[in-house]
């Protein structure tokens, strides 16, 4: 699928939601204010365009990293797209809790245990990138070889794409900002806005 047709597919089942008054803007867990909100649980009530994400994502894992042997999934939202990846291409799947379990074994990392295994991280959406980059280094310190992430949406802030260059861990995604923004039926002056705060 190109990026057009996942953002069509996406703001078709009314994943995408959009304020352009900075009064009503939503509050993203990060803190940060924002005029639009990309909901991709929503998925998991739509059977098809589920599978032609999940399928989406298996190819984009064929592509970019051929040598995964483990699907990890961002808690909580990355859990059933790596589930249906995991699924489709015979692996292993973990998941990574946003902090380790308060009882029992007090994990992290739930799953198969990692031992220098290839590991693609599947995450819903790429924002600030915070929630993506504590699950690599979780990883990581499990024992995990992190190959990458892969994302379903990217809204390609430079701070998030600086902070992976850094981590030396590629990020790749189906989609993103410019392409969902491009489909929205919004007037010249709010389009510009949205850019605007983008790149602010």
């Amino acid at each position: 699928m190109t990026p057009a047709e996942v953002g069509r597919l996406l703001v078709g089942v009314g994943a995408v939601e959009v304020r352009p008054d900075p009064q009503d803007w939503f509050t993203w867990t990060s803190g940060r204010r924002a005029p639009i909100y990309c909901d991709n649980r929503v998925l998991m009530g739509f059977p098809a365009e589920r599978c032609a994400i999940a399928d989406a994502l298996v190819g984009a894992l064929r592509a970019n990293h051929p040598d995964v042997e483990v699907i990890a999934g961002t808690a909580t939202a990355g859990i059933p797209h790596a589930a249906w990846v995991a699924e489709r291409m015979g692996l292993p799947m973990v998941y990574v809790r946003g902090s380790a379990k308060g009882h029992g074994k007090q994990k992290r990392v739930e799953g198969a245990p990692l031992a220098g295994e290839p590991v693609v991280v599947i995450e819903d959406l790429m924002s600030t990138g915070g929630s993506a980059a504590d699950s690599v280094a979780a990883l990581r310190e499990e024992g995990g070889k992190v190959l990458g992430v892969q994302a379903i949406v990217s809204y390609g802030f430079p701070a998030a794409l600086e902070r992976f260059a850094e981590l030396g861990v590629p990020v790749h995604a189906l989609t993103d900002y410019d392409a969902i923004l491009g489909l929205l039926d919004l007037d010249e002056v709010r389009t510009r806005a949205l850019r605007e705060w983008r790149e602010s």
